[in-house]
């Protein structure tokens, strides 16, 4: 590891860490589905980097949006001014997403569970929570209907990491297909988290680790995860974020530190 790569890596927050490894996941992506956060400064990190003809989507109806700086929320009028269209929810959500046309799409959660289904709605008891979430949003139709879902996680712990969900506000397509409908979608393939990687294949198959960050072990992300966590037969190490991703991510992408922090 070059002097500066390991200077650099030391100083790196979870934002920038997060949204770096995310980025690298979108290679090879053309339309991304980009939530307000870790989401925009991911695909747009991946514009200036592995991805440059990457299209991003936002649930307030812009498509191929170009802003002169971060957008504060999807209904920032900084989306609209260089985006290649803007379309009604119903024309979006009935059109692009349901038509099959998003390949990455990017969602948060409070839980997620080995299938990679969500929480968004409550922690606890859903007549007396201790916590309070925002619910869905599109999220349920994100879910179903692009090709692939990222899911980025701020916190690795048993409770996020959750055996049972307290609610499950996300179904992935594993619990659709027991309820009798069919989501065009594979679901959750990959969960970024501040320990590692961890990946499924699609309908049937559990998240597994396939990669950790350097100086985190298997034994740590099994400790921190709710259920009895499958291991890929092969465990990499995520490579730490590089001088030049670090300096396009807060220089160019987020100079005002909007998200990063």
């Amino acid at each position: 590891m070059s002097e500066e790569r390991t200077r650099v890596a030391g100083a790196v927050t979870s934002s920038e860490l997060l949204s770096v490894v995310a980025a690298r996941e979108l290679v090879g992506r053309r339309t991304v589905f980009a939530g307000i956060g870790l989401p925009t400064l991911a695909a747009e990190l991946a514009h200036l980097t592995v991805a440059p003809e990457i299209e991003v989507v936002y649930e307030s109806g812009v498509c191929g949006a170009h802003p002169s700086h971060l957008p504060e929320t999807i209904a920032d009028a900084v989306l609209i001014t260089g985006a290649e269209a803007v379309l009604t929810m119903a024309a979006l959500f009935g059109s692009v997403l349901q038509g099959g046309h998003i390949d990455v799409g990017f969602l948060g959660a409070a839980q997620i569970d080995r299938w990679g289904n969500l929480n968004t709605s409550v922690i606890g008891e859903w007549e007396r929570p201790s916590v309070r979430l925002p619910g869905s949003g599109g999220a349920v139709e994100v879910m179903a209907n692009a090709r692939e879902v990222f899911v980025v996680m701020r916190r690795h712990t048993p409770r996020s990491f959750a055996e049972e969900l307290d609610f499950c506000t996300t179904p992935g397509p594993d619990r659709a297909l027991a309820d009798g409908i069919r989501p065009l979608g594979t679901g959750v393939t990959r969960v970024i988290t501040e320990l590692g990687i961890l990946a499924r294949d699609g309908v049937g198959d559990e998240l597994r680790l396939v990669a950790v960050h350097p100086g985190v072990t298997v034994e740590q992300v099994r400790a921190a995860t709710g259920w009895e966590l499958k291991v890929a037969d092969t465990v990499t190490t995520v490579e730490p974020p590089t001088g030049a991703e670090l300096r396009l991510l807060r220089d160019d992408v987020d100079p005002d530190r909007v998200y990063l922090r």
